[in-house]
């Protein structure tokens, strides 16, 4: 058994390696009659795609996305969709000298502890190369959600160094090889990661995520919480360590008082709150206020920096990793982000749909 589909109504399965001849996936769950072609998706795919700037691996994929299934004459159909983004810039002899060798920091001792060998041409199946994928299936989640969902993702902090919030601004996000909400920082970071990048050495990131004009009441108790599959959405993206909604883990510096959004009421009685501590979710359902998410990337763990380790037949050795790769990850983790957002909130609507009409 295996478990690479996520999702309930409306789920996707992802299949491919970084270096084999594709990737791609299977969207079930799809409401027919929805408008979709090979454009609309590849418009997000190209936010992510490798090679746009310095700062990122500079494989160049075009990712170009092919539909092979579910669409008759520019609708879906209502069966399941399958979408292929082949693989043509791969270099598997950058990797020949860890085909024996773990690297730390990667999953290659892993895989190999579970399966018993492992694609070690880089990475395989637990490459970041996978997150095209979710990036074609999350376009199609915003098909579900509609036009009156904003999904909008930035980098706020990269290594120690935090966006002014006082300087944020969603115009200044695609302005910059960084996602940055702020032209200042861009600049600061820009600096930054040139040394990191030219030493061979990488850094972590913090991404944010927000969702405006979710619906009130979208979610549900317990065990089908809207925070909860936004938390395991997240977590399932490569390198990423933590995930927080709303303020997070700084609620636990907060009194009560501190930390309860008001709320009163407007001409008609319905509520408006006064702040959204909460992220736009409180007990699992969806408040109506913006839903927003963060999380964490680790540093890329391929650097150019010889680091111990052991080899399969567990002797010492030290490991320095080749080929191309990001010297921040976190960089191409925003369009994977909002393409997750939106995965969640489709399957949820869904659901709502499902049972409440």
């Amino acid at each position: 058994m295996s478990f690479n589909t996520f999702g309930h109504v409306f789920r996707f399965t992802t299949w491919g390696e970084s270096h084999g001849p594709a990737i791609g996936c299977t969207v079930d769950g799809v409401p027919p009659g929805l408008p979709l072609d090979e454009a609309y998706i590849q418009q997000f795919l190209d936010k992510r795609k490798p090679g746009q700037s310095k700062f990122t691996t500079q494989r160049k994929e075009p990712d170009l996305v092919k539909i092979l299934s579910g669409v008759f004459e520019g609708k879906t159909t209502g069966t399941p969709i399958q979408l292929m983004i082949e693989n043509v810039d791969q270099r598997s002899k950058d990797y020949g000298n860890i085909a024996e060798t773990y690297r730390p920091g990667h999953a290659d001792i892993t895989y190999d502890t579970k399966y018993g060998f492992r694609d070690y041409r880089g990475g395989g199946r637990s490459s970041a190369r996978e997150t095209a994928s979710r990036v074609a299936a999350g376009a199609i989640a915003r098909l579900i959600i509609g036009d009156t969902i904003t999904i909008r993702g930035a980098m706020v902090q990269m290594g120690p160094t935090k966006v002014n919030r006082d300087d944020f601004n969603w115009e200044t996000v695609h302005k910059n090889p960084f996602f940055c909400p702020s032209a200042v920082t861009a600049e600061s970071w820009e600096k930054e990661l040139t040394e990191i990048r030219k030493a061979g050495s990488s850094i972590g990131a913090v991404i944010e995520i927000v969702a405006e004009g979710v619906p009130a009441g979208i979610g549900a108790p317990l065990y089908r919480k809207l925070d909860s599959d936004l938390a395991c959405a997240m977590m399932t993206i490569n390198a990423v360590k933590g995930v927080e909604i709303g303020v997070g883990m700084e609620a636990a510096l907060l009194t009560g008082e501190e930390n309860a959004d008001e709320m009163t009421p407007d001409a008609n009685g319905n509520p408006v709150y006064l702040s959204n501590k909460a992220g736009g979710v409180l007990g699992g359902i969806a408040t109506g206020q913006p839903v927003v998410c963060r999380f964490s990337v680790k540093p890329t763990s391929s650097i150019l920096t010889p680091k111990k380790s052991i080899t399969r037949s567990g002797d010492a050795t030290e490991v320095m990793t080749k080929g191309r790769h990001d010297p921040c990850v976190g960089i191409r983790a925003v369009p994977v982000g909002e393409a997750m957002m939106a995965i969640v909130l489709a399957d949820q609507i869904l659901m709502h749909k499902a049972q409440c009409g």
